[in-house]
């Protein structure tokens, strides 16, 4: 099976390289310059240095995969472009073939909410509010298989921007990290190579399709997260923060997402695909694991 991807040299995408690649499949790998295709040619990905915006030439790429995979972003105001760019594409090249497209979105969607699955009410806060319109699209696309993967905050192998943002918190006068917020809200994790498992399963099992809730199910709060990042960083130890310091330090629209309360439920992923978590949680992983480094 020949699978196009995006985002191949990036923290969740190399993972997911990494995976299809050890259960045999071949990856076309879509990417920015020569360097990237360097680095993905070297581990064995076939390379198309391809602008994500050229409809013609994604387009192109994919009229050979059999499935496709979408993780590629720029994380800045350009990424709502971004997407919809590749869906133009996907959707065009996939309408009527019936062939697996997953794309990856995350939990900020569903706003403040303990107990989310793919059917709770999507209430996406202003930096997120873009996302759905596009899945939607994906979703509805007639006769392809659109997968549209919900993902928690990524972790694992010592990366991850939110790990690395809990590492690199501010400190009090005493050398402890300041917590975002309280602390008291609750963030949805996913170690990044149980993540990948997922998205091969999917990608395999042809009656997936729809929205999967994926995390590991432990829902720390941000308090436990800040703590245990504490030992990793060689940080006496965490102190609760403020919601305004929050918004003073990460700006308004970021600051709201990272203080969502938010607590899942993978049924779905785990009835459905057979996908168990085998990966240490993040609190472990920060305390004893591969953050230590």
């Amino acid at each position: 099976m020949n699978v196009t991807l995006t985002g191949s040299t990036g923290f969740i995408g190399s993972h997911i390289l990494t995976e299809l690649q050890e259960h045999g499949y071949e990856v076309t790998a879509l990417v920015r310059n020569q360097a990237q295709a360097d680095t993905v040619a070297a581990i064995g990905a076939t390379p198309a240095v391809v602008d994500l915006y050229d409809r013609a030439a994604v387009t192109s790429t994919l009229s050979g995969a059999d499935g496709a995979i979408h993780t590629a972003s720029p994380g800045d105001a350009t990424s709502a472009n971004l997407d919809s760019a590749v869906v133009d594409a996907v959707t065009g090249a996939f309408a009527g073939t019936g062939k697996p497209y997953l794309h990856i979105s995350g939990e900020w969607i569903y706003g403040d909410n303990r107990h989310i699955s793919e059917d709770s009410p999507i209430k996406a806060p202003a930096m997120v509010a873009w996302k759905p319109p596009i899945e939607r699209r994906v979703l509805d696309a007639p006769d392809m298989r659109g997968v549209v993967i919900v993902a928690g905050t990524a972790y694992g192998d010592g990366g991850g921007a939110m790990p690395g943002l809990l590492l690199g918190s501010p400190r009090d006068e005493a050398g402890n990290l300041i917590m975002l917020g309280t602390g008291q809200q609750h963030w949805s994790t996913v170690h990044v190579a149980d993540l990948a498992d997922f998205f091969r399963r999917a990608l395999e099992d042809e009656s997936a399709s729809g929205r999967y809730i994926v995390t590991d199910g432990s829902d720390p709060t941000v308090a436990e997260l800040t703590e245990a990042a504490a030992v990793a960083a060689g940080a006496p130890g965490a102190v609760a923060g403020s919601d305004a310091e929050a918004r003073a330090r990460l700006g308004e629209a970021f600051a709201q997402v990272l203080l969502l309360d938010q607590g899942t439920d993978s049924a779905r992923a785990r009835a459905e695909l057979d996908w168990q978590p085998t990966q240490p949680s993040l609190t472990d992983d920060f305390r004893s694991g591969s953050y230590r480094a």
